[in-house]
């Protein structure tokens, strides 16, 4: 029962093999790693008990060879040694490739052959390495059922034609299997270095900083200076692993290159454990064959734990995957009706969405941020409102301007009381200015409509259709461009509106009499009573009274018509010259004239308020009128005119090449997974 979890296993392996490094699975396996040098081709084919793996200098390993062990009992009787020896053929043992099915290799000098042509295959010549896995099955009544995964050595410095990142490019292959949570990492370490220095540990530790699911196979102890023995790193003294080290002898290069056979190896191993004072006593937990024990029972337990885990992830992928089919569709048949019927259907969800996402009513609406209608209620309430009632009435409105509006406004008879049309001329000047924040915010609920539309346009039913999505898109900026010609005449209308007709009848306004008041009380505070004042405060008239000669005669102030005199004083002679071509009010402000500013001012802040309430209420009601609503209720319409061509309709719904190779990808993973859910069920 338990071999057959880890034969479970194996056919998810080969059942996920079709979709690549994707599997969205995390399959329990041993994976194997250490550096170039460390023995770790020398382990695996002792533990296999054939030399197949590919030797040399430099990387050899350059792409994953998952290697699954499956014990089979001998059906031919065969002599001992019978099928090492010059690759000779053992009909009980033979090893099968996933990308050649069917066919058995009997020679394993063959199998190193096929390694190393689809290898290259991939790689090319050049020492580079390949991300694909190449899955090799041995069965033997030698090996223990098992599941491995040989990952390239880890190198430090190009060799050769090999590419100048290749140690980033080794790291990161080997980080994605051993990140897996699932993997039980083997980190290969040569027991004459320095085990701080283990390139293979150093890498274990950073996925598994605790050592739960890294075991430890300590190779060359044969080869370790007199005297020195790793019986500290087995006690767990130096680099503790909760699955601790396992010591072994491997092939020298003397070996391999004098062809001893692996039987004779592992004789040997067997050997220099039992015979060596500080093994002697451990004998029975060094050595290949209880590395491969050990492993299996390993795997076999890991895959207990996890098989509940594998059963329900392999159900969501499937689910997820089933879905994303669902979006992706069926490939459109030549028949016009289905090409047509698929316009109709985008046409009416799009327009559907685009509604929803302005009403508030969106299927995914978001707790996150703003979207949507909402976004286009702050432009109205938030930024166009606070940026209104931000306007100065009186910013830009000089004294000077006004006082010269004011002598403008009498002609050539000076005014007895504050003039209507300065008043009007100054205030309509003030309310031209709110025509660019309120086209500003016909800019931004424009901008705000546009984001939902590319929102919408960024669902699969347009990653599917690229060219539907590129008209779309025009169709509908199109038309929201269209829409903001009239959208920006009715609000510029508005602000005219308000400039042509200045109501000063407006029950808000404060009218002339009430300004000229408090003015006054502004600027002459009433007093308590003095001598030879009547009891309301003013000078009596008598006080008033000068003679018309005391008036000639006082001096001339700095008016607006006294700067262009002489002098103040009589003169016997006195010149007269034409005015100046430009005439500008200059000097001080006589207290009528600052009087009469005051006022001036009072009124256009009171009157200008009353513009500003109304702009903030009504430029929103224009917008949605002519823009929003508009959007919402003619887009559709619109679409259906532009784009509901039966003529262009195929060249409208063909497919980007990425949706078609998604769709292959989901039909791919789809029948792996369901493969893959029949295996599991089964047990």
């Amino acid at each position: 029962m338990d071999e057959q979890l880890i034969k479970t296993v194996n056919k998810l392996q080969d059942a996920f093999s079709t979709v690549g490094v994707h599997n969205p699975v995390d399959l329990p396996q041993i994976v194997v790693i250490g550096s170039q040098s460390s023995g770790k081709s020398s382990v695996l084919e002792n533990i296999v008990g054939r030399d197949f793996l590919p030797r040399g200098t430099g990387i050899v390993t350059r792409r994953p060879l998952i290697l699954q062990l499956i014990n089979r009992a001998a059906t031919t009787p065969v002599k001992e040694d019978d099928g090492e020896k010059k690759g000779e053929e053992n009909p009980n043992e033979w090893g099968e490739f996933l990308h050649l099915p069917g066919k058995k290799f009997f020679n394993f000098n063959e199998i190193r052959d096929e390694i190393v042509n689809d290898t290259e295959k991939k790689t090319g010549k050049n020492l580079g390495i390949s991300p694909v896995p190449i899955n090799l099955r041995v069965f033997s009544p030698n090996v223990l059922t098992l599941t491995l995964v040989d990952l390239p050595g880890l190198t430090k410095v190009p060799v050769g034609d090999q590419p100048k990142d290749i140690e980033r490019q080794i790291r990161e292959m080997i980080l994605t299997y051993i990140n897996k949570p699932n993997a039980i990492i083997l980190a290969v370490t040569a027991a004459n270095t320095d085990l701080a220095n283990s390139d293979g540990l150093k890498l274990a530790r950073e996925v598994d900083p605790e050592g739960t699911r890294t075991i430890g196979v300590l190779t060359k102890v044969d080869l370790m200076d007199k005297g020195t023995d790793v019986i500290d790193i087995l006690a767990g003294r130096v680099i503790p692993l909760r699955l601790g080290y396992v010591p072994v002898v491997n092939r020298g290069q003397k070996d391999i290159e004098t062809k001893r056979s692996i039987k004779s190896a592992l004789d040997n191993e067997s050997e220099f454990f039992r015979s060596h004072s500080s093994y002697e006593s451990k004998a029975q937990y060094c050595g290949t064959p209880f590395l491969a024990r050990k492993l299996n029972i390993l795997l076999m337990h890991h895959i207990k734990i996890t098989l509940p885990e594998i059963k329900a992830k392999i159900s969501a992928a499937l689910a997820k995957n089933l879905s994303e089919l669902e979006q992706l569709g069926d490939p459109i048949s030549d028949g016009a009706g289905q090409a047509a019927n698929t316009t109709l259907g985008i046409i009416t969800e799009f327009c559907a969405n685009f509604r929803s996402a302005l009403e508030g009513q969106s299927t995914d609406l978001s707790t996150y941020e703003l979207s949507g209608g909402a976004r286009i209620s702050f432009v109205f309430h938030e930024i166009f409102t606070n940026g209104v009632k931000a306007i100065d009435p009186l910013e830009f409105v000089k004294d000077t301007e006004i006082r010269t509006a004011l002598y403008n406004s009498s002609g050539s008879s000076p005014s007895l009381f504050v003039a209507t049309n300065a008043f009007e001329t100054i205030v309509r000047k003030q309310i031209k200015r709110l025509e660019d924040p309120s086209l500003k915010c016909v800019a931004m609920t424009y901008d705000e409509l546009v984001r939902i539309v590319n929102q919408l346009l960024n669902k699969p039913s347009f990653k599917r259709f690229p060219q539907l999505r590129d008209q779309f898109n025009t169709v509908v900026i199109t038309f929201l461009k269209n829409a903001m010609i009239p959208t920006n005449k009715l609000v510029q209308d508005m602000v005219a509106m308000e400039q042509c007709y200045i109501n000063t009848a407006h029950p808000d306004f404060i009218n002339g009499q009430r300004a000229i008041a408090v003015v006054n009380d502004r600027l002459h505070p009433p007093k308590p009573n003095q001598p030879g004042q009547p009891p309301n405060g003013r000078p009596s008239a008598a006080l008033n009274e000068r003679s018309l000669d005391d008036e000639m005669n006082l001096p001339k102030d700095n008016g607006f018509f006294g700067s262009f005199w002489q002098g103040g004083k009589k003169k016997r002679h006195v010149t007269m010259e034409p005015p100046p071509p430009v005439l500008k009010a200059s000097g001080t402000l006589s207290e009528r004239e600052q009087h009469e500013n005051e006022v001036i001012k009072l009124l256009i802040q009171s009157y200008f308020n009353i513009v500003k309430r109304t702009t903030i209420d009504m430029v929103p009601k224009s917008i949605m009128l002519k823009l929003v609503i508009h959007a919402r209720e003619g887009l559709q319409r619109e679409l259906l005119k532009e784009l509901y061509n039966p003529e262009a309709l195929d060249d409208l719904l063909k497919e980007s090449e990425a949706t078609v190779a998604r769709r292959t990808e989901c039909r791919k993973m789809i029948d792996a997974l369901k493969k893959a859910d029949a295996i599991v069920s089964s047990v």
